[in-house]
């Protein structure tokens, strides 16, 4: 009876590990003692896309991109809240102070935003991938997360 009921137990677990939906998401992990500020850019099937803020307290993983990544390459700008530091890079896109959702790249002035430097992801298609912001790697010139 102990045997029959392990075997069923074991082939249940199985059973759940294959059918369970596999978790996959683009997280901004804040390895810093402040609170930061995240801004994302990618390319959908549309066109180019800016989203932000995640506000990401000290010690916090947030997802940023829920579910299996759609892009190999995604763009991530980064501010903290209490020094000024920044992650940025040498590709530009539009952000806005405010919580935004901007769709196209270009005119960013022109349509009432700001021109901001995002570093690039390259995801290499996998499903998942973590970015860690560090206070190591934050600063006002190009410099890179880790990743």
């Amino acid at each position: 009876m102990k045997k029959t009921w392990l075997a069923a137990a074991a082939l249940l677990a199985a059973t759940a590990a294959q059918t369970a939906p596999a978790l996959a998401d683009l997280k901004v992990c804040n390895d810093t003692k402040s609170m930061t500020g995240v801004a994302i850019g990618y390319r959908n099937t549309d066109g180019w896309v800016m989203e932000g803020w995640w506000r990401v307290p000290s010690g916090v993983c947030a997802t940023v991109i829920e579910g299996a990544l759609s892009s190999r390459y995604f763009y991530i700008y980064a501010e903290n809240a209490d020094t000024g530091g920044q992650w940025r890079g040498p590709v530009f896109m539009c952000t806005s102070a405010r919580e935004f959702r901007i769709e196209g790249l270009k005119d960013c002035f022109a349509r009432g935003y700001e021109r901001t430097g995002f570093f690039e992801i390259d995801t290499g298609n996998q499903a998942n991938w973590q970015v860690r912001l560090t206070e190591a790697n934050q600063s006002g010139t190009d410099e890179k997360a880790q990743q």
